[in-house]
């Protein structure tokens, strides 16, 4: 038996009512994946719930020992800004740059390349029907968290209504640097350096450590030239009632221009990570 390596070649682009028809199928496939496996969903829930709980009483005790406020919010603001930060980290899950890694090591990858849609395009479907499954495990925990620690949230109607744009927006933003950071895998194996500084650096930059108001200003600066604080810190100020209409308008520009950017930059590799890929067979 002899091994033969042959380049995977792209199929041409599909039409539209294809795309629609593959995000549905895609979407609804993740919806059946999610609902079958319930318990599993609970406990990666609790799993999840862990950090931000553990934040959110480090903060507020921090912030009771200094007089009730600490980097412009108070106790109750600090329990609102971890509670809605549960609902944005769930929102925001997507696949990571190791599943991408497994996805190739595996053989996955060349399946779907013989696809007529690129792999981007049934990602995306998939995880926007992830989020319904992973929305409705989180509203139970969510009230519980709310009745717990009795959270301060005053935003206006307005603000209200933009969120669920900002949170999808914010999701699109990790979501493609996500993949952005799977591409590294066309061009090595030892890839487990470079995702966890890419998510030491998440943590710091996007307001899910802390808040970044009650980080350093050169810590603040710096963030403003990442895209972190748009998937975490941005929907949730939106939420607690902390932005105005002219930071909204911004921060909502910056959340597209940095969708922008992640497109493009996938679009303009992948054509030189494809001429990396060999599919092996027999």
């Amino acid at each position: 038996m002899s091994a033969a390596t042959q380049p995977v070649q792209e199929l041409p682009a599909a039409t539209l009512s294809d795309r629609i028809k593959m995000y549905m199928v895609a979407g609804r496939q993740a919806i059946i994946e999610q609902l079958q496996y319930r318990l599993a969903n609970m406990m990666f829930m609790v799993h999840i719930l862990i950090e931000p709980v553990i934040y959110l009483v480090v903060w507020t005790t921090v912030s009771e020992a200094q007089g009730g406020s600490v980097g412009g919010y108070t106790t109750a603001q600090f329990a609102g800004y971890y509670i809605i930060w549960t609902l944005v980290r769930q929102f925001n899950l997507s696949m990571g740059p190791h599943s991408f890694h497994w996805r190739i090591k595996e053989g996955r990858l060349a399946a779907e390349l013989l696809r007529p849609v690129h792999p981007l395009q049934v990602d995306i479907g998939y995880y926007l029907g992830y989020k319904i499954p992973q929305v409705i495990y989180w509203l139970p925990m969510g009230i519980l968290l709310w009745l717990l620690f009795r959270p301060e949230v005053n935003p206006e109607l307005w603000q209200i209504l933009v969120f669920p744009v900002a949170l999808m927006l914010a999701f699109f933003v990790r979501f493609l640097f996500m993949w952005v950071l799977g591409l590294v895998c066309f061009w090595t194996e030892r890839v487990d350096a470079i995702f966890e500084l890419y998510f030491v650096l998440e943590l710091l930059f996007s307001g899910r450590l802390v808040p970044l108001s009650v980080m350093p200003a050169w810590a603040q600066t710096v963030a403003n030239f990442m895209p972190f604080q748009w998937t975490f810190y941005f929907p949730i100020e939106v939420l607690l009632g902390r932005v105005d209409p002219q930071a909204l308008g911004w921060g909502l520009l910056a959340q597209l221009a940095w969708i922008t950017g992640g497109y493009l930059f996938i679009m303009l590799v992948w054509k030189q990570a494809i001429k990396h890929f060999t599919a092996v067979g027999s």
